[in-house]
């Protein structure tokens, strides 16, 4: 459940959290036309506070309101001033924060040109997303029976609510099945991605991940770990991945901005490499934490310190 704080930031003005209300007529709460974002503010060693990639986070906020042709009434510096002000405001050294760009009441249909384009931004608490455990000991995963969208039926570059129904029906199959997490196929059957997360597998010590041609997000913190893997001497090679490829791995993890970088045990009842978490997935973490909140200051163009 989320922690609720003080204060939401609700088109240009702080708001009381209980207070931050929407008409049951918002054309996205029906319609599904919002894009958003999760951005994670950490903590440093230094005793800072630290938005990770902030900035490409709101570029690919703008960028899905593009895709859907959504015309924001505030600009990207407007947006990126409100998540750091929202975290001041609240007494928040870290937390998670979703930026939001939806489509308010007014005309109902499906074609609704003229109601505003809302902005909100939200904090709150929000600490390993797929479970206590999981960061150290791996999830269990499943192939879902559902598949990700056919490139030509959505946008798969675009973060936009409508299109997580395929994520939540993907994740209760999951769960109500006993698996913490579900992997996606595409349409051609090829691995895609997880219900919230981009997906790598390593084999014989190299690390392969769906290329951006795929039916993926792009994820930031995909961008990340591939970064920091050719920094560390990994091979890295983008493309299409099988099914039984990842079966066969030797490793398996998820990456995002809520799971981290998450390592996977198991999938489809079949054990990852030996089971545990293999050294090439604790090095990228171990390098990955040290980046966000420990004291590794090679990237200070991912850090918006405040």
């Amino acid at each position: 459940m989320v922690d609720k704080q003080a204060k939401i930031w609700l088109d240009g003005a702080l708001v009381d959290w209980d207070d931050a209300n929407v008409h049951i007529l918002t054309h996205s709460l029906h319609y599904g036309i919002a894009a958003f974002e999760g951005v994670r503010a950490y903590l440093r060693a230094d005793g800072s506070t630290s938005l990770f990639r902030l900035g490409d986070h709101i570029d690919r906020l703008f960028d899905t309101c593009k895709l859907v042709l959504l015309k924001p009434e505030f600009t990207r510096e407007q947006v990126s001033a409100a998540c750091i002000e929202v975290l001041r405001v609240n007494g928040m050294k870290q937390g998670y924060l979703r930026p939001l760009v939806f489509v308010g009441e007014g005309a109902m249909g499906i074609y609704a040109p003229d109601n505003p384009a809302r902005t909100s931004v939200i904090a709150w608490s929000w600490g390993s997303y797929l479970g206590a455990d999981a960061l150290e000991r791996g999830i269990r995963c499943k192939v879902s029976s559902f598949a990700r969208h056919h490139i030509n039926v959505s946008l798969s570059k675009a973060k936009l609510s409508g299109q997580y129904t395929n994520s939540v029906l993907a994740k209760r199959e999951a769960k109500f099945g006993g698996y913490d997490e579900a992997i996606l196929l595409d349409h051609h059957g090829f691995v895609s991605e997880g219900s919230g997360e981009n997906i790598f597998v390593a084999r014989k010590g190299v690390l392969y991940t769906p290329d951006l041609s795929s039916s993926i997000l792009e994820g930031i913190t995909r961008d990340t770990i591939l970064q920091l893997a050719r920094e560390e001497g990994i091979p890295v090679l983008e493309g299409r991945i099988t099914r039984d490829q990842l079966w066969l791995a030797d490793e398996v993890f998820l990456t995002g901005t809520a799971a981290e970088l998450t390592p996977v045990r198991e999938v489809d009842d079949r054990p990852i490499g030996d089971g545990v978490v293999g050294p090439i997935t604790k090095k990228l973490q171990a390098r990955y934490f040290e980046v966000v909140r420990g004291s590794d200051t090679t990237h200070p163009e991912w850090l918006t310190t405040i």
